[in-house]
């Protein structure tokens, strides 16, 4: 069998594009997002994508790119509002966009990795986000029905990860990453760290190799913050009481 590493984004991507495809891409905002991957999908140049991924990365970084690019034709997200872009293609009608409440998308997914095709919530009964869908009761309260997600190819980021593809994420950047590596036909994964089988401690991983098809070490990460905001350093005269 051959190994699960690639040298570069562009070879683990290798003969898993094409137009039309639904992409699963981790991250929250611009939290463990895969910087690399995005970028070689956006220098292959496959179009008419949808896209899932909580929310669509900002004007000019993340899938914004993807979307700068003419490449993305529907979004599936919970959250669009740091993208300007996103707004303007959307009103005009040159991007379709199916909105989730942020629990449901994260179940929807988790549940398209389980095997589990639908279930019920009562998140969204007697919103928008419930038109056109079954609404049944149960107990006395009405539930609505959400299929389950699945995709050609998911995109994740790790912290860490061995050549078999066991994977480690740092804290928040854990997001979405896992529950997207098991609702795919193929998972590719960049991390910042590669070792050797053996060189993560068992009891920390978090997503097992058998979910992972290709993984690559970033060349870099440029980690930006989505939305900068700071307090005014004080100074011995504007701290002095």
């Amino acid at each position: 069998m051959a190994g699960k590493t690639r040298g570069d984004a562009t070879l683990a991507l290798d003969g898993l594009l094409f137009d039309g495809m639904t992409i699963m891409a981790g991250g929250f905002g611009l939290c463990g997002i895969p910087e690399n991957l995005i970028a070689a999908i956006r220098d292959a140049g496959v179009k008419d994508l949808t896209v899932v991924s909580n929310n669509c990365g900002i004007d000019d970084f993340g899938l914004g790119i993807l979307l700068a690019g003419g490449q993305i034709k529907k979004m599936i997200s919970s959250y669009v509002g740091e993208n300007k872009l996103f707004e303007r293609l959307y009103l005009s009608g040159e991007l379709e966009l199916e909105f989730n409440p942020q629990g449901t998308l994260a179940e929807r997914i988790r549940a398209g990795g389980a095997g589990i095709p639908a279930f019920f919530t009562k998140t969204g009964v007697g919103t928008l986000v419930a038109e056109g869908k079954e609404v049944r009761e149960f107990d006395g309260e009405l539930y609505v029905m959400e299929r389950g997600l699945v995709a050609d190819l998911s995109i994740i980021k790790a912290w860490k990860g061995d050549t078999e593809g066991n994977l480690i994420y740092r804290k928040t950047a854990r997001n979405f990453n896992p529950m997207m590596a098991t609702a795919c036909k193929a998972c590719v994964v960049e991390v910042e760290e590669l070792v050797e089988v053996g060189g993560l401690n068992p009891d920390a991983i978090h997503t097992p190799g058998i979910y992972v098809d290709r993984i690559l070490q970033g060349a870099v990460f440029e980690k930006r913050i989505e939305r900068v905001t700071t307090r005014a350093r004080e100074t011995a005269e504007t701290g002095a009481a």
